[in-house]
């Protein structure tokens, strides 16, 4: 059973698909379970354990009775960031890249974040922030 796991609802469901179908394999060894780039749900595990779900935007507006509304305005700081423990933060950032994330801030040690972590800041293709970090 899943206790916790993340769900980015995402607009471009078909493109960040492809980008955590190729990335979550090799960043955190991550199965896909169920769903295909058509959507509008998708699920990758690591072990019995949920570790990303993407849903449809629109699909999860209808469920919820907002389809509707107008999609809120993108704030002026993130609300939510997908954080993946990773060996190795560098080639981490370069597989992430080679998918079509962007990098918002390269591969640095943090130590005033904790003792040899080291961490890199990417948008996926949707725009949610991802934090990959080693220690």
């Amino acid at each position: 059973m899943d206790a916790l796991h993340p769900r980015l609802l995402v607009t471009r469901f078909a493109e960040c698909f492809e980008f955590y179908a190729a990335v979550l394999p090799e960043l955190v060894g991550a199965t896909l379970i169920k769903g295909t780039a058509a959507g509008p749900y998708a699920n990758w595990d690591v072990g019995d354990e949920a570790v990303l779900v993407l849903f449809d935007r629109a699909a999860m507006a209808e469920v919820t009775g907002a389809a509707g509304l107008h999609v809120l305005a993108a704030p002026a700081q993130d609300t939510v960031m997908f954080v993946c423990r990773v060996q190795d933060v560098d080639a981490g950032t370069e597989v992430c890249v080679r998918h079509g994330a962007s990098v918002i801030t390269p591969p640095a040690d943090r130590p005033e974040w904790g003792p040899g972590l080291r961490t890199a800041h990417l948008r996926d293709p949707e725009g949610t922030l991802m934090e990959l970090q080693s220690y």
